[in-house]
């Protein structure tokens, strides 16, 4: 049996994408014969973690330590695998796991490393673990959408396996009806304006359930801008629009399954695993177009509706969807088969223990894994930014002073002939 262990970050509250698949990869990979251990690195109290109470629900090994500096990460995690090394390590898109495939490489374990969105920390990543220093790169890497991954192989070196592989969501056996009376729109994710858009959201929310009378629009999820988005409705008089609040993963789709459409305007994506529940689940989606994920999710007027911006083009595609006859219906149907031939979470997991196999199958002789007394990084990459904190380096007075000492120390030893360390 193949033994992988898997990093990721965890909070108590966390909600969106690499929190879902984290705590529903490792069922599925059990189901085919893979064992799992998880380490995660936590921004706040461990234990109180959506991903490690969850995964200790399903009876998985979780190891978790609050988030700290990246030396002292990478140290943690080299501590809980010298003991029992995994087969392979699955370090995600967690900074200090990356850091550490540096010295479990040595150790003979293959290290996997997933890109999820097309932004500038993900590329970050790619720049520093796929194209950087040949100590610090991956063995495999992941990406969750088709441009990610045609973007990657452009450059990527020939010795890292490439797969694309969405993050995948469970398809429940029912699916959402035709509306009767009122449309009702769900908005999934975190309510952050840099990627997602959220006041622009709202704000087209606002405009659309106004415009288009029978549409009703619910909003799950939390975020600092929470309190604006509110704002926001309240000046424009939205009482149709509904802040819902974040909703556990395990539930979401309970809500999905009462509403018709999902709509996604945000910036940029990977695959949205939002989109893909929703779409499971029979909802129609709405969505502004962009390269990553959109296009191989929602075909315009097959799978789903794609518009042009967050005003006009938007308010239209709603109208269609409520007032054209047999066109929801369609697109619902469509949808939810695009997802079922494909994004599925058990032919995701799929994938992944082929990728798993493949590089357990060509790894090098295993050795043991050595941890250094002193953990040595790179300098810190702009794009990490707040993923990669490095202790305040002490000015140059200071560190010139511990230098003097520690040299007149060699020194006083010497002439007294004692041993220097």
């Amino acid at each position: 049996m193949i033994k992988v262990d898997f990093c990721s970050d965890d909070c108590a509250d966390s909600v969106g994408g690499p929190y879902a698949w984290i705590q529903r990869l490792p069922p599925q990979l059990r189901r085919l014969g893979i064992s799992v251990r998880i380490r995660l690195l936590s921004w706040q109290d461990p234990s109180s973690g959506a991903a490690f109470q969850s995964l200790k629900r399903d009876n998985f090994e979780v190891a978790a330590q609050r988030f700290q500096d990246t030396a002292s990460n990478v140290r943690w995690l080299l501590e809980q695998t010298q003991p029992h090394p995994p087969d392979v390590f699955v370090a995600n898109h967690v900074v200090p796991a990356l850091f550490a495939g540096r010295y479990l490489r040595e150790a003979g374990i293959p290290i996997i490393g997933v890109l999820r969105s097309d932004d500038s920390f993900y590329w970050a990543l790619y720049e520093r673990f796929g194209l950087g220093k040949e100590q610090d790169r991956v063995n495999g890497l992941v990406c969750v959408s088709e441009f990610l991954a045609r973007k990657v192989a452009q450059r990527l070196p020939p010795a890292i396996q490439l797969r694309k592989i969405p993050s995948g969501t469970p398809v429940p056996s029912q699916t959402a009806t035709a509306a009767q009376t009122t449309l009702r729109i769900a908005y999934v994710g975190r309510m952050v304006e840099e990627q997602k858009r959220v006041l622009s959201l709202a704000r087209a929310l606002a405009r659309v359930t106004r415009e288009v009378s029978g549409v009703e629009a619910f909003l799950y999820g939390d975020g600092p801008e929470r309190p604006q988005v509110e704002r926001i409705l309240a000046e424009e008089h939205a009482s149709s629009v509904h802040v819902a609040g974040s909703v556990p993963n395990e539930q979401l789709q309970a809500q999905l399954l009462e509403a018709h459409a999902i709509v996604l305007l945000s910036d940029y994506e990977g695959t949205p695993i939002a989109l893909m529940e929703g779409m499971a689940c029979g909802c129609v989606p709405v969505c502004l177009w962009i390269r990553s994920g959109i296009p191989e999710l929602v075909e315009h007027g097959v799978t789903g509706l794609v518009v042009d911006d967050r005003g006009d083009s938007f308010v239209n595609a709603v109208r269609r969807l409520r007032m054209e006859p047999g066109l929801w219906e369609r697109l619902s149907v469509a949808a939810r088969a695009r997802i079922e031939n494909g994004y599925s979470i058990e032919s995701c997991a799929r994938r992944w223990a082929e990728l798993l196999h493949s590089l357990h199958d060509n790894r090098g002789p295993k050795r043991p894994i050595h941890i250094p007394r002193r953990i040595k990084l790179p300098p810190p990459h702009p794009g990490f930014g707040g993923q990669d904190p490095r202790p305040h380096r002490p000015p140059f007075p200071v560190r010139f002073y511990r230098r003097a000492r520690i040299t007149a120390g060699r020194w006083r030893r010497r002439l007294l002939g004692q041993p220097i360390p």
